[in-house]
């Protein structure tokens, strides 16, 4: 894809923009509605999701082929190459709750994310969707009227799109909870919504979309018919069950 004159892949350069834009995002939404969290640990906390979510992204990648895996164990190229967003949101969730357990912090961190890391997402398919079959992101082939061609003769669901969308519409749902979530934990709320909720949202929305969306891509079953990541999609969901069931 070419830009100010150079070729770049369009995957790095929408990946690229998606954080770039989150980070405005959210700088933005700090200044605008303030911070329960103290500027030193929510820079902390935000070290702590990146560098858990790094891991995860790595981890269930790894874990999305087995035998593909196996196959490249050697290869560093592979190794390095692929990562997962559902992997990402898990390994970053999980790192970040167990630094806020160490050093006993209470508050809800996320709720300043949803929003974000919605929209960078939802750049970052931009580019998922231009790079087509190579990104291994494409859907199953499908003979409905919107299915596209990525470049083999074969019209297949636009996955990265129904993604997209989707994400537009949890934007503008998370926008509404925001405004209407107190700021603080501490503070009494005037809804029926409390400081974390956002980000749970976030969280099992996603997780549950990808969890049947996931079933129109061509990834291999590991048991009972679900994929790696679908499989991490439940265990996630399991774990928010207590605040799906509240």
């Amino acid at each position: 894809m070419p830009v100010a004159g150079r070729s770049i892949h369009p995957h790095a350069f929408f990946e690229s923009l998606g954080y770039a834009f989150a980070f405005v995002i959210f700088l933005l939404l700090r200044a605008r509605t303030g911070d329960a969290v103290s500027y030193p640990l929510r820079w902390a906390t935000l070290a702590t999701a990146f560098a858990g979510g790094t891991l995860g992204a790595k981890l269930l990648y790894w874990l999305e082929n087995p035998q593909l895996t196996m196959q490249h164990l050697h290869d560093p190229a592979y190794l390095i190459g692929g990562k997962t967003i559902v992997g990402a949101l898990l390994g970053g969730t999980f790192a970040v709750e167990v630094f806020k357990r160490y050093i006993g912090l209470r508050h809800s961190t996320g709720d300043l994310l949803a929003i974000p890391v919605a929209a960078g997402i939802a750049i970052g398919r931009i580019g998922c969707f231009l790079t087509g079959l190579g990104d291994n992101t494409c859907g199953t082939p499908t003979s409905l009227p919107w299915g596209i061609d990525f470049g083999d003769g074969i019209r297949r669901h636009p996955t990265q799109i129904y993604e997209i969308i989707f994400l537009l519409i949890l934007i503008a749902i998370l926008m509404r909870v925001r405004s209407m979530t107190p700021t603080k934990n501490d503070q009494r709320p005037t809804t029926w919504f409390r400081p974390g909720d956002a980000f749970k949202l976030l969280m099992t929305s996603y997780l549950a979309f990808r969890l049947f969306c996931d079933f129109i891509k061509p990834y291999p079953a590991v048991a009972l018919g679900l994929g790696s990541i679908q499989w991490a999609c439940v265990l996630g969901l399991l774990y928010y069950s207590r605040d799906l069931l509240r």
